[in-house]
């Protein structure tokens, strides 16, 4: 029988070689990425069955890729991996078609069940969230009226990458746009979210899980 397809995604190498040693018995895991843009290009080109991705990654996290592969039609489960608790980065991740939600901490004993269960067509939530991520779902008011999901993605990504340092050249060279086309979507990111600033940008990005310090 043929073993099921993982690729990996996570910016930490000693970390992803450790998830390819606990997943390797059970699946096959065919290739490791560590930013995601390179998780997008890898799904496409690999086909796995499965991503398991971190969320904060370099040039393109993993929340954004996911919106990204889901466009261009990788039908892939996702699970996601990461340091974040809060239910608004649970929330988001399953609002754009993520399968399961895994702490950290909790990879060991939880990781493979994830799997398991998004590969059986079920979601998979670590329990340590997943009574505060249904309340949240019964309680509108607990998405933030300005949150990342008020921008477009095109705008999410020049935040990323605003946010990581890069100038405006980088930004257009990174994303195929002018450079006056990455100075007007900043403009606008800064106008639509009321920050005034590049450094209440990037405490913002942190804020919400757009990238991790």
């Amino acid at each position: 029988m043929n073993r099921r397809r993982v690729l990996l995604a996570d910016d930490h190498a000693i970390l992803a070689e450790g998830l390819r040693a606990l997943l390797e018995p059970e699946f096959e895991v065919v290739g490791v990425v560590g930013d995601g843009r390179a998780l997008v290009a890898a799904a496409k080109r690999l086909n796995p069955d499965v991503i398991v991705a971190d969320i904060g990654m370099p040039q393109l996290n993993g929340i954004e890729a996911l919106a990204k592969l889901r466009e261009e039609g990788v039908e892939a489960k996702v699970v996601f991996l990461t340091m974040y608790r809060e239910t608004a980065y649970a929330r988001r991740a399953m609002d754009l078609g993520a399968q399961g939600y895994v702490l950290k901490h909790s990879v060991s004993v939880e990781l493979q069940t994830a799997v398991r269960e998004v590969l059986r067509g079920q979601t998979y939530v670590t329990p340590q969230i997943a009574g505060e991520l249904l309340r949240s779902y019964r309680d509108d008011s607990a998405r933030s009226v300005d949150g990342p999901e008020t921008l477009t993605s095109r705008q999410r990504e020049v935040l990323q990458l605003v946010a990581e340092g890069r100038s405006a050249k980088e930004i257009a060279v990174a994303l195929g746009i002018s450079i006056r086309t990455a100075e007007s979507h900043k403009a606008r990111i800064l106008e639509v979210l009321g920050i005034h600033s590049t450094a209440e940008l990037v405490h913002y990005a942190i804020r919400n899980g757009i990238i991790s310090v």
